[in-house]
């Protein structure tokens, strides 16, 4: 196993509910509901998938780059605050660097939004961050996981990514890399070269070089 490459939202930290929380209150003020049910539509995608679907849905006549502002700003406040690490993440992520993993984050959150994440996580605990801004597609594509492995130098064949989500395993699938998924929002399928559990807590080190192995 060359690398390990973690997911952000829903997978590191539990920010899905604090994505819920903003995206509620930039709908209301674009004259609209939102619910759980429309959140699941984005799990996984690009600010500008989430904008786009926002005034679709609303019908308002604000530009992008109106919404856009409201959610990063909204979202790097509220994340300033503390956000905390899904269970089992922390550990794993120190067993890794213990045994000297190299690791590095991929999120398709913009980076102001990772930074602000990682002001609570810590930024040296991985090897390389991969943003939005980093790549010319997100997830599902596989772009940012073969940048990943890129920065890293190393084979996405003998990687393994952590992902909650239907988009980022896709990439990570897609990449070649090994999966391991734990489902937020939406269910993840098993499927040869991917390990589907509820927490990051079932996960060992040892698991992990045993899929790359398989």
């Amino acid at each position: 196993m060359d690398a390990v490459f973690f997911d952000m939202d829903g997978l590191l930290v539990d920010s899905e509910r604090v994505w819920l929380e903003i995206e509620t209150g930039v709908m209301a003020r674009l004259g609209a509901e939102w619910t759980p049910e429309h959140q699941t539509h984005l799990v996984g995608g690009s600010m500008e998938s989430t904008i786009g679907y926002m005034l679709a849905v609303s019908g308002a006549g604000v530009a992008p780059e109106t919404v856009r502002e409201w959610m990063v700003t909204g979202m790097v406040a509220r994340l300033t605050d503390g956000v905390d690490v899904m269970p089992g993440a922390s550990e794993l992520l120190d067993a890794l660097r213990a045994e000297g993993v190299p690791v590095a984050l991929v999120t398709s959150s913009l980076g102001e939004i990772a930074d602000a994440v990682l002001k609570s996580v810590g930024r040296d605990r991985f090897d390389a961050v991969v943003t939005a801004d980093d790549v010319t597609r997100t997830k599902p594509d596989p772009e940012p996981y073969l940048t990943a492995a890129k920065l890293l130098g190393v084979e996405p064949v003998r990687c393994v990514v952590l992902e909650d989500s239907p988009n980022g395993v896709a990439a990570a699938t897609a990449a070649g890399c090994a999966v391991v998924a734990v489902p937020s929002l939406l269910p993840i399928e098993r499927a040869p070269g991917r390990r589907v559990v509820s927490s990051l807590t079932e996960i060992r080190v040892a698991d992990l070089r045993t899929l790359v192995a398989s």
